[in-house]
């Protein structure tokens, strides 16, 4: 495996620490975008069913899987498209696709959130890699953090904590986990929030009451650190 991170981080200890502090319900989620096959670690194993890229996710946050999926693997082509691993479908692309759910009005609203919708360069990621955060044997490019919107309150303090300012999250209630929390965090560099959507609610056991936000690798430590200070702090709820 071709190491793409040189900071280095005891990803056991910080998803210990996320998990106890904010109670988290299953572990935080690591994901690296490889662009290659040499890049995927040694004796990780492809998922052996097709699968969504949230129903993934799902396994490592519940089940403490991991594994990788290639183009094949990835069930949902919406997912798949938003993570560089196809291109995306003519369904997709004129709007006709979640016209036909019943999403929009038009199949011109629908076209106009598509071509918004965050996405890798079609071709560029080979596979997708998962594991729990704190058993990962790669350095994630994001993590998943999925919980209630006062967990969601946390880390969003414990972001501005150093430099302050406002955050600034993207949604539209389609391709939650793969676009909004994944593909845009992969693009940006920032932290992103999703509320989920109505395929990752119905096929990869997101809770009613639960958010789901995307955090930067990079941004483990300075975010951790943070959090330990913000939840401590005279002013926060407990």
């Amino acid at each position: 495996m071709i190491e793409t991170m040189r900071t280095k981080i005891n990803y056991s200890e910080i998803s210990e620490l996320l998990k106890t502090t904010l109670n988290l319900e299953g572990s935080p989620v690591a994901i690296k975008l490889v662009t290659a096959a040499d890049q995927i670690p040694e004796g990780i194993k492809e998922v052996e069913s097709q699968l969504r890229h949230c129903m993934m996710v799902n396994l490592s946050r519940r089940e403490g899987a991991i594994f990788y999926a290639t183009a094949g693997k990835h069930q949902c082509m919406g997912g798949a498209w938003s993570l560089g691993l196809r291109e995306l479908t003519e369904s997709l692309k004129s709007g006709e696709f979640y016209y036909k759910l019943g999403k929009f009005d038009t199949w011109a609203a629908c076209k106009r959130t598509i071509d918004n919708i965050p996405h890798i360069k079609s071709g560029l990621t080979y596979a997708t890699v998962y594991a729990p955060l704190e058993k990962t044997p790669f350095s994630p490019d994001v993590v998943l953090i999925f919980g209630k919107p006062k967990i969601m309150l946390k880390l969003a303090q414990s972001t501005l904590y150093h430099i302050g300012g406002r955050i600034h999250t993207s949604f539209s209630g389609i391709q939650s986990v793969c676009s909004e929390a994944t593909g845009q965090t992969y693009l940006t560099g920032k932290p992103n929030y999703s509320i989920g959507c109505d395929g990752s609610r119905r096929y990869s056991g997101i809770a009613d009451e639960e958010m789901v936000m995307g955090m930067p690798g990079e941004m483990l430590i300075e975010i951790t650190q943070a959090l330990k200070i913000v939840t401590a702090a005279p002013g926060s709820i407990k």
